[in-house]
């Protein structure tokens, strides 16, 4: 396990457990999810993987969709991944789990993925970690891979700018998240060596614009 740092849930380690709860109410998770979900399109001989899969509920969505797609989650928060793992077990979905970030290493044992997403992960990253995340994300899906994201995008009216600063950039602090809010996933997703990177939709929020791309590799 690396000694790198991460942003927990929510920021704190100490709101882990109110993650799931948070994330239902000021998101409007069950709207986003699913269109992600349909969006992604589980087929049985899908491998696919969650890169900062959390507590997995996202995994879940897609098990239940497609129980023969193997799925594998990915992150660096031990705390996390017991939640997640709990989570799945308990409701008889099979998935494999790693600790860790989607680095050199991972990209190397993980092999080929067919699909691989990432959900509210990137704008807690750093400008120049979001780029080598998406690198390596273009890495593992190869030449016939997509890539998914559902994050915050492009805050494009004032009140969903003053709405994400009031709420996720005090959680998450202003340095790391105002690119996002500034626009910058479709580039750097283009710029990782993804053919195109279509934003699907906007999805309104009382914690600012969340956004849903999807990116081929051919």
């Amino acid at each position: 396990m690396s000694d790198r740092q991460f942003t927990p849930a929510l920021g704190f380690r100490a709101l882990t457990p109110l993650y799931d709860s948070a994330v239902g109410l000021l998101t409007r998770e069950n709207t986003w999810r699913n269109l992600l979900i349909d969006l992604i399109d589980p087929r049985p001989d899908d491998y696919i993987l969650d890169v900062g899969c959390g507590t997995g509920s996202l995994m879940v969505g897609l098990g239940q969709r497609e129980p023969n797609a193997a799925l594998v989650g990915l992150d660096p928060d031990p705390n996390v991944l017991a939640i997640a793992r709990k989570k799945l077990e308990n409701l008889g979905l099979r998935a494999s789990w790693r600790q860790g970030f989607l680095d050199d290493d991972a990209v190397e044992s993980l092999g080929h993925v067919t699909k691989i997403v990432s959900s509210l992960v990137l704008h807690q990253t750093p400008l120049s970690e979001k780029g080598a995340i998406l690198t390596n994300c273009r890495k593992v899906v190869g030449d016939n891979g997509s890539l998914f994201v559902a994050d915050y995008g492009e805050q494009r009216s004032k009140m969903m700018r003053t709405l994400f600063r009031l709420t996720v950039q005090n959680l998450d602090g202003i340095n790391d998240t105002q690119p996002n809010a500034d626009g910058c996933l479709p580039e750097l997703i283009k710029s990782a060596g993804f053919c195109y990177a279509e934003e699907h939709c906007v999805i309104q929020t009382v914690t600012g614009s969340l956004s849903l791309y999807k990116a081929s590799t051919g």
